[in-house]
């Protein structure tokens, strides 16, 4: 019997809308990645783009435990010498929280091409709306 290996043509996506209110930022991020990656699918397949299309609505009502608000950092460089940038998720959280659940999913992604094609279906808002209702998405629950 032969293994079944999935092709890019035949993949079937839907679109499944989360709220981050309450919920765990890192438990969160890697129930998204796994759903952006496909692995929710019985037709996974690890080097094709499998997965689905993911909504999270009201990333600014996250929470994280313990001290990660002070001691968590993010850090950014303007390649310039003496450029280095650090913001606390404090801060990330208050100026983009979107940035920061962006961020938290793109981490558990594989790195290369087939990692940044799938951060592309990942749609982070941080209010209670988004503009996907066309796509008529469902209600995903972890």
């Amino acid at each position: 019997m032969k293994s079944y290996m999935a092709a890019t043509a035949g993949v079937e996506r839907k679109w499944y809308v989360v709220d981050a209110q309450g919920q765990t930022l890192g438990r969160l991020a890697s129930a998204v990645a796994s759903v952006l990656r496909g692995k929710n699918k019985p037709t996974f397949t690890p080097h094709i783009d499998t997965g689905d299309y993911v909504i999270v609505v009201n990333a600014d009502k996250v929470k994280v435990t313990g001290k990660k608000l002070e001691q968590k950092i993010y850090y950014n460089h303007s390649d310039y010498p003496g450029g280095m940038k650090e913001t606390t998720l404090k801060e990330m959280l208050a100026k983009k929280p979107e940035e920061v659940m962006t961020l938290a999913v793109k981490g558990m992604l594989p790195k290369g091409p087939l990692g940044r094609s799938m951060i592309t279906k990942l749609h982070v808002y941080a209010g209670p709306e988004h503009p996907h209702k066309a796509q008529m998405p469902e209600t995903l629950n972890f």
